[in-house]
């Protein structure tokens, strides 16, 4: 096959959001501009407005927002998220992601 193939940012925020959602501890996302606050946890119709992609000199950088549930240990979760982000990036997308930076920015009881 002779070509290229181009991943959108929003396909890849759409895969890194479902990817998030999968991991024990992690409630939802929340919404990147941060301006609706945490009324709003977002499902997973909705889980590529908790990530941010930044593309700049060739390398591709994630910020993920989520909601973590109560008790957990959050820096726990969010090592589990960055790894499974990552690994599922270059599997799926094939893309390396530089920087993944995860930001939880709510507590919910579940």
């Amino acid at each position: 096959m002779n070509g290229t193939v181009q991943i959108s940012e929003a396909a890849l925020a759409s895969l890194i959001g479902l990817t998030a959602h999968e991991i024990p501890g992690v409630v939802g996302m929340a919404p990147a501009n941060l301006k609706e606050g945490l009324q709003r946890v977002l499902g997973r119709a909705q889980a590529r407005d908790g990530v941010v992609i930044t593309r700049e000199g060739g390398q591709t950088r994630a910020d993920i927002y989520v909601v973590v549930a109560y008790g957990v240990n959050i820096p726990t979760v969010a090592r589990n998220v960055a790894e499974r982000v990552e690994h599922t990036v270059k599997a799926q997308a094939g893309i390396e992601l530089s920087t993944t930076r995860i930001h939880a920015v709510g507590v919910r009881h579940v």
